[in-house]
């Protein structure tokens, strides 16, 4: 190693929120970590990611418990460590855009519940439908995250990212995460990203990834040797396969070199411990599929997620033409570069996927065409890194006017609509923002709620069997 001053790599811990979203489908219940947490706070890890993404939804939809009373007693145990929470832009924690008003009370809220740091994304790269929350997380005084979602692509040059880690810092941002949601970096190409970054900015950087394309330790390993400063871990009994590489495996690869995190493996040995039994309970119940835990190489050839795959599958499937999957992994790439060659993560992936599908199916190309690819090349998502087809828009969209200006611009103040129309469930100020989200969910868990406080025999009944879309 040439260089050998003195740089601990950092580690978030995601057993509590992306590990079990990426391996159970978001399943793991508020009582089944709370047990764990004083010993996990005494760690030192950089943060513990435990809130955002779909932890949300399935608190409410499935497990019927309240996010924000989760996040309440995570922060009542966890004394010294730092919280972490994933956030989607514009689209907050579900899949539309929302009003500006929403954002700012959504984060305010978040941060007076204990959130600490807040990792914020798009799925197109635009920066535009960052701003609002980074702005919000600021003014709270919180951390602001701008993750970048990964992506390869004759636009995606080193130059690329260079310039858009200066514009990050730019915008305020505490720091950079690479986001690499379909594992699809490898350990070369994150010497060459993470010095990018580097060079377009002074910012602390991340690398999140998964284990998906059986890559992901070479990865952090030749990333945190090029200066990358804090990588995502989960624990051994939720690692490997779709979630991250494990926690103390990448403790014991760095032991006694210049970047020696100096967390102690007994103490990480008894919270594996403390997982094991639950892991070995979800493998029985098949809650845990093993086919997660392998390795999926077509990841790496396709330049697709694995999700995305098994999705691509599953509607081949019920159209009963499982022959033409290599015809639609042929299209996909075709589609995105149609598209505006955008990332490949939500919601854009399943965007991509299904019109790939419905191209081939018809047997011409956008012959039918879904909403949701009207949306994207109407401007409603944001701006693409490329242009669209002009040819393909036409044929989408007709003479509809292309948005050009940031989407949540057009969108009028929500919070007083939102407030009026659950009024009758509200107990806690939050409750307006489950139900912003989230309003056939929500309204369902309010009704549960009151029945539980009134004395009713509501169970849980299935709560955590029920397949939930990741």
């Amino acid at each position: 190693m040439a260089d050998q001053v003195k740089k601990p790599v950092k580690i978030t811990e995601t057993i509590l929120r992306d590990a079990h979203q990426s391996l159970i489908a978001t399943r793991m219940p508020t009582e089944l970590m709370l047990p764990i947490v004083e010993k996990m706070d005494k760690v030192g890890y950089h943060s513990v990611e435990c809130w955002g993404g779909a932890t949300f939804d399935s608190c409410l939809r499935f497990l019927k418990e309240d996010p924000w009373d989760r996040l309440r007693k995570l922060r009542a145990g966890f004394k010294k460590s730092k919280l972490q929470m994933l956030f989607r832009g514009q689209n907050i924690l579900g899949y539309n855009h929302y009003a500006d008003d929403v954002v700012e009370y959504f984060v305010q809220k978040s941060i007076a519940n204990g959130i600490d740091i807040i990792r914020i994304f798009d799925c197109l790269n635009d920066l535009r439908n960052l701003e609002t929350a980074v702005k919000a997380t600021k003014k709270e005084g919180g951390h602001a995250q701008i993750a970048l979602s990964y992506t390869l692509g004759d636009a995606y040059t080193l130059e690329y990212w260079e310039k858009t880690a200066k514009k990050i810092e730019e915008m305020g941002a505490d720091s950079i995460c690479i986001k690499d949601m379909a594992g699809l970096l490898v350990p070369y190409k994150a010497t060459e990203l993470v010095t990018a970054l580097k060079a377009g900015s002074s910012l602390p950087i991340q690398l999140h990834t998964h284990y998906t394309s059986g890559v992901a330790s070479m990865t952090y390993l030749k990333a945190v040797e090029a200066g990358c400063d804090i990588i995502d871990c989960a624990m051994s009994p939720f690692a490997l396969g779709t979630s991250q590489p494990a926690t103390e495996v990448m403790v014991e690869t760095f032991r006694g070199t210049p970047y020696d995190s100096g967390l102690d493996q007994n103490l990480l040995a008894e919270i594996a411990e403390y997982f094991r039994p639950y892991r070995e309970e979800c493998l029985k119940s098949g809650l845990l599929n093993p086919k997660v835990l392998g390795v999926n190489i077509k990841t790496l050839m396709y330049q697709v997620p694995g999700g995305m795959l098994s999705n691509l599958v599953s509607q081949l499937k019920e159209a009963g033409a499982e022959d033409k999957f290599e015809a639609v992994l042929e299209e996909v790439p075709r589609v995105r570069k149609d598209f505006g060659e955008p990332p490949l993560v939500t919601p854009s992936s399943q965007i991509v996927g299904t019109q790939a599908v419905l191209n081939v199916l018809q047997g011409e190309r956008y012959k039918l065409v879904t909403k949701e690819s009207k949306k994207i090349l109407s401007g409603e998502f944001g701006q693409t890194i490329k242009p669209f087809n002009p040819e393909v828009q036409k044929k989408c969209i007709g003479d509809v006017k292309p948005i050009t200006c940031r989407p949540a611009d057009l969108i009028e103040p929500q919070l007083p609509k939102f407030k009026e129309e659950c009024k009758q469930w509200i107990q806690q100020e939050e409750d307006v923002l489950s139900y912003a989200l989230f309003p056939q969910v929500a309204t369902e868990f309010f009704k549960y709620r009151q029945a539980q406080q009134t004395g009713f025999d509501v169970t849980k009944a299935d709560a955590a069997t029920k397949s939930y879309p990741v």
